[in-house]
């Protein structure tokens, strides 16, 4: 399991594309828990699957975008790292927000992330915090990085669909990455079939694509904390498998 390789205490994994591109599904959710993820996040496509909307308020470890208002679910969990592992006990506060540069219209995540880290001071009330920032812009996804420095364990962007190259510690000690990029084939679309995408940009007509099927590379974000402060002593990018050139943290 990649988890074991990676000797990782806690994995978070963002789903709002696993049911084929569009949402997330409880079955495909139990799937994800039983390979090891221990929460997961999710964004703009949310709901697509609409079984989710009467299921999420009943899996608190389903983490839904915390300033999307008036939607079912928790935009934010506290859970304790398992039992067996090497920081087990540990408190881990996982929380979602949707950006708002070129996407649709949601409370300010600024606003939504400062409420929530003055009630969850990292190194008091939180041992580490886990912030998936599903944006659009690189540029939105920096500055909610510096913002938030100091303040969170981990800030990584998700929805481009493709890993960026800065990975860092940003100056007070916060790990990002404007975005951990998708798992899947990227010889697609942002993980679609090349065929549909390409005649909707030729034609502008459009309908409902389906997934590369071609082999995945899994893509992520490698961090290590500080037990004494939860700030990050490391960040490092994580991508194995398929077409992309292989990163593995030392």
């Amino acid at each position: 399991m990649l988890r074991e390789r990676l000797a990782a205490d806690f994995t978070v994994v963002n789903a709002e594309n696993a049911a084929a591109g569009f949402g997330l599904t409880r079955a495909i959710a139990e799937e994800l828990f039983a390979a090891g993820a221990d929460a997961i996040t999710l964004g703009n496509h949310a709901f697509d699957q609409r079984e989710l909307i009467g299921e999420i308020d009943a899996e608190p470890r389903i983490i839904k975008p915390l300033n999307w208002p008036k939607t079912p679910g928790r935009g934010a969990g506290l859970f304790e790292v398992p039992a067996g592992r090497a920081a087990a006990g540990k408190k881990v506060l996982v929380t979602n927000l949707l950006g708002r540069v070129f996407m649709n219209p949601v409370d300010d995540p600024f606003e939504a992330a400062d409420r929530l880290l003055a009630q969850y001071p990292l190194g008091r009330a939180a041992d580490a915090i886990l912030i998936d920032l599903h944006a659009e812009a690189t540029s939105e996804m920096m500055a909610f990085g510096h913002f938030c420095d100091g303040r969170a364990s981990i800030v990584v962007g998700t929805h481009t669909h493709v890993p960026t190259a800065d990975a860092q510690v940003l100056p007070n000690g916060t790990a990002f990455q404007s975005d951990a990029g998708m798992t899947g084939d990227y010889d697609s679309v942002i993980g679609m079939d090349k065929t549909e995408p390409i005649r909707r940009f030729q034609t502008g007509l459009s309908a409902r694509p389906e997934p590369a099927k071609g082999t995945a590379t899994v893509c992520g974000l490698f961090v290590e904390t500080d037990d004494a402060t939860g700030l990050a002593a490391r960040a490092a990018p994580l991508r194995l498998g398929g077409r992309l050139s292989e990163a593995w943290p030392d």
